[in-house]
């Protein structure tokens, strides 16, 4: 069996911020599991759209009923590719993770459109296990709740960015208005 989950939001800032803020998104204080983050590949493609893999290392928690003996490394390897297309001001980008996917994988795909002076976010994931033992679909159960809390947690340390890239442009437009009065 397969879990699912989907999630709509809209960004109160602009595409181009959004796009900025999820390149700057780590570290934030609502990623305190996300440990490195590497850029694999970079580049822009013949359709001028820019393409980008990184690799995330997260650290994570196995729920107190899961057999401890199948988990030795709560660490794990994510792969994220990305396209960013500036002239339809839409990014999609997804996420699984490498380690530990006979346990559980989880493929996630998001989706930042530009709606006017907002971004509309679509969330969608996948959730498999297959561990066996009678046990997954409690694994999936358990990975579908813990993706929904770490997505309210990604979407908060998101706004912390965005908060900053606006602080930070403010602050520029203000030191910019007092150097023209000289």
């Amino acid at each position: 069996m397969v879990k699912f989950y989907q999630h709509l939001f809209n960004y109160d800032y602009q595409w181009q911020n959004v796009t900025l803020a999820f390149w700057l998104r780590y570290p934030n204080p609502f990623a305190s599991h996300v440990l490195a983050v590497d850029v694999l590949d970079r580049y822009v493609d013949e359709r001028g759209v820019l393409k980008t893999t990184r690799l995330v290392l997260k650290k994570g928690k196995a729920p107190k009923w899961f057999p401890q003996t199948f988990l030795k490394n709560s660490e794990a390897f994510v792969i994220e590719e990305s396209e960013v297309n500036p002239k339809t001001q839409t990014m999609v980008t997804r996420t699984k993770n490498l380690n530990h996917v006979r346990i559980m994988q989880i493929e996630e795909t998001q989706t930042f459109t530009a709606h006017g002076e907002t971004t509309n976010c679509k969330t969608e994931a996948r959730i498999i296990s297959r561990f066996g033992w009678g046990m997954t679909s409690r694994i999936e159960g358990f990975g579908q709740s813990s993706f929904a809390a770490n997505a309210s947690k990604a979407r908060k340390g998101m706004r912390h960015i965005l908060q900053m890239i606006r602080d930070k442009q403010a602050g520029n437009r203000m030191q910019l208005l007092a150097t023209s009065d000289l």
